[in-house]
């Protein structure tokens, strides 16, 4: 075979029919007879954004090829680069890509939030996979693209929302499927987030950027602005131009089983409301609201409409009817609530720890595959495996998708609350169809709020009214700034 074939083309088509007859490599079995993964199995993986969540995510597959490294922050960085020391560093993946690009199989993604479509997309039109870290887009558009790359470049994909391969979601979904809560038609989800500062005026002072720091990267396609030391690093969740809040860092973890035990996929209505909504940055909490069509039902349980409440800052949903007094909500920084019309099912963040609220243990069938390794090793284990015979990945971009398309559009619906209306979404055409001709819309650029001699003085500064349809649109898919381009849409 290697006179013939390389390992990579081995790896991309399935040696095994490739070869002509059927053979059980090791990876089938997880390891060799020492134990150790042989180095025939392993895949080159290249990393991008790898001081923070990145670096969990790499030392989840070290029994890789890690061949490649990029960050625009060294320093941030340099723990990781001392962990992997083989592997060639860099400061733009677009280097990294044309440099060692060929010996690239698959590339992690967890860099800030704005930056992942096109790290992601760029991968998939070369052919290569990629796991990309909530959320998994900065917008409904590039979520769109994705899903459809990863349709027709065939490559295995994965979202870093760890909770859906846990054993919380596979009890979530034998315990509705089965019928045991009855129907659902009201869902609500929240998180204690943000644990990071929101609510900010953006900041005057112009500061000199560290010299580890490419500040020009890290603004990639976002519109320019100056250095300051409070964007980078971790607390760029709560700008708009980086980040999505605290909506879009903790939902596509808390939505998540919601959406797939009661088959949700487009919204068709969203109403947001949050604490003073700044034109830079999200607010301190926030309240959205959802609506769901009727989906087909299955065999045991009808799936009607749904309206699902999304909160957070600290804004627990109320405690349901026959929860005993003591018992917190929030499990791991926040929970789901399934009000049914025969039991209350509560879950906390990633899916975990199920339980019903009558206090059953009911025994339903399984229904969804067990998860034996980690989160980023059944992925790797896909990206190894045929695309006509590949596992369903439990947050592959067929459903992590559409699913962060719904989270996105959420953060819309609170930018755009100033129209004071239910807005109406048409997700197959992924734009709202009732906002009214010529409406405008305005937010808060400068909080003034002062208190002297005893009486506060409320001096809000705010933008130039802008007409909302286009300011939408714009939310929906972004303009790139100069130098930046995403690959078509398929």
């Amino acid at each position: 075979m290697s006179n013939k074939m390389s390992r990579r083309k081995f790896l991309q088509t399935g040696g095994a029919a490739a070869l002509g007859f059927t053979i059980i490599p090791s990876v089938a079995m997880g390891k060799t007879f020492s134990g150790q993964v042989a180095p025939s199995d392993k895949l080159n993986i290249a990393a991008v954004g790898i001081g923070g969540m990145g670096f969990s995510n790499l030392k989840a597959v070290q029994s890789q090829n890690i061949v490649g490294l990029c960050d625009v922050d060294w320093k941030y960085s340099d723990p990781v680069f001392k962990f992997f020391p083989n592997a060639k560093r860099y400061y733009d993946f677009r280097k990294m890509y044309d440099e060692i690009g060929k010996e690239i199989d698959a590339v992690i993604v967890a860099t800030a939030d704005h930056t992942h479509a096109i790290i992601a997309a760029t991968a998939m039109t070369m052919g290569k996979h990629v796991y990309v870290q909530k959320p998994l887009t900065h917008s409904v558009y590039e979520s769109r693209l994705l899903t459809r790359l990863a349709d027709k470049h065939k490559v295995a994909t994965q979202m870093g929302n760890q909770g859906a391969s846990g054993e919380g979601i596979r009890q979530i979904c034998a315990w509705i499927w089965a019928g045991e809560i009855g129907e659902v038609r009201k869902v609500e989800c929240y998180t204690n987030r943000p644990i990071w500062p929101q609510g900010l005026n953006r900041p005057e002072k112009i500061e000199k950027a560290p010299k580890e720091l490419n500040w020009d990267l890290f603004i990639g396609p976002a519109p320019m602005r100056p250095y300051n030391s409070i964007y980078t690093p971790w607390n760029w969740r709560g700008w708009w131009d980086f980040g999505t809040g605290a909506l879009g860092d903790m939902a596509c973890h808390i939505m998540q089983p919601a959406v797939e035990a009661l088959k949700l996929k487009y919204p068709v209505q969203v109403q947001g409301t949050s604490t003073m909504l700044l034109a830079d940055c999200a607010p301190n909490a926030e309240i959205v609201h959802y609506k769901f069509p009727a989906r087909e039902n299955l065999p045991k349980v009808s799936m009607p409409e749904v309206e699902l409440t999304w909160s957070d800052g600290g804004l627990l949903p109320a405690r349901p009817e026959g929860l005993p007094a003591g018992v917190n909500l929030d499990q791991y920084g926040g929970c789901v609530i399934f009000h049914g019309t025969k039991d209350t099912l509560i879950c906390g963040c990633y899916g975990a720890n199920p339980y019903l609220v009558s206090g059953r243990k009911p025994a339903s069938p399984e229904v969804m595959r067990k998860i034996t390794e980690s989160h980023e090793m059944d992925w790797v284990d896909a990206c190894k495996e045929r695309p006509s015979s590949r596992r369903v990945l439990t947050s592959e971009f067929s459903k992590s998708g559409p699913l962060n398309e719904t989270v996105v559009m959420g953060v819309l619906g609170v930018r755009l609350q100033g129209l004071n209306q239910v807005l109406d979404w048409d997700g197959e055409k992924m734009e709202f169809t009732n906002i009214p001709a010529g409406a405008t819309i305005q937010s808060v650029l400068k909080d003034q709020f002062s208190i002297k001699d005893g009486h506060p003085t409320f001096n809000q500064v705010m933008t130039d009214p802008v007409d909302a349809q286009e300011f939408a649109k714009e939310l929906i898919q972004h303009t790139y700034r100069e130098g930046w381009v995403l690959p078509e849409m398929p």
